[in-house]
């Protein structure tokens, strides 16, 4: 099942890959094959453990309802905050959690979550949710749930990133609303597939008028003073940060 191969030494421009080399690039990736079983096993466990089906349904919705909040949450505050690249021993979790992301929008090795950093917070988060609606059952049936959450949000992340124009129009929407986030200014539309936080704490906007363009937008505010400052991070990236993405088929090849 585990089957890197596809990965091994490739370089993803998804500005140049068509959809089904996305499809084939996604379920070759590790970390989605290891969500995958993950869920499969908590779905087992769940019906191993059932004795009713209402404690592990409203677990497992109240986890799809609850975990875009906390998503919203270590975006914005962690990935989108000036404090772990200030740190040495931080500075590369930093970097490749989400620097790298922004100074290179459609590099798709980057764009996924590493599964050091995804895996924890889905244990801490909605097992415990599951736990206090029903038990076991109900924490495998939510753990279930954040793993099929997360495996949707890093599909809807490749779309958003491709060269290709959504049949629908919410994906539409939710397509121009990431690449606002990503091209326009950083400091609003923390949402992947759900932007109903932005909208309640005020960081949500519809078009690019509503703000002005962010200096920022690919280097997160780690700019050439913050490199001479807190040299970590560019050191690791062996460049400067850059203030304008990189041209589209610099150091990359299409996926094959």
């Amino acid at each position: 099942m585990f089957n890197s191969k596809s990965w091994k030494g490739h370089a993803y421009d998804l500005g140049r890959m068509t959809f089904r080399e996305l499809v084939v690039a996604y379920v070759t990736y590790p970390a989605i094959q290891v969500y995958a079983l993950l869920a499969a096993v908590s779905l087992g466990l769940a019906i191993y453990w059932l004795d009713g089906l209402a404690a592990p349904l409203l677990a497992a919705a109240a986890t799809v309802t609850i975990y875009p909040a906390v998503w919203y949450a270590l975006h914005r505050w962690v990935l989108h905050g000036r404090w772990l690249y200030r740190m040495r021993w931080s500075a590369a979790l930093w970097k490749r959690i989400h620097f790298d992301h922004h100074q290179d929008p459609n590099k798709l090795e980057v764009l996924f979550g590493s599964l050091t950093n995804t895996l924890p917070t889905l244990v801490l988060v909605t097992p415990a949710i599951g736990w206090l609606i029903g038990g076991p059952p109900a924490a495998a049936a939510a753990f279930a749930a954040g793993l099929l959450t997360t495996c949707f949000y890093e599909f809807c992340h490749c779309i958003q990133h491709l060269n290709y124009k959504p049949r629908y129009a919410f994906l539409a929407r939710m397509k121009e609303r990431h690449l606002q986030h990503h091209f326009h200014n950083e400091n609003g539309n923390y949402g992947i597939t759900n932007f109903a936080v932005d909208r309640l704490l005020g960081t949500y906007y519809g078009a690019a008028k509503d703000l002005p363009r962010s200096a920022t937008v690919f280097n997160l505010g780690y700019d050439l003073e913050e490199a001479k400052r807190y040299p970590w991070v560019a050191q690791l990236s062996g460049e400067l940060p850059r203030d304008r993405p990189r041209r589209p088929a610099q150091g990359l090849r299409q996926a094959t």
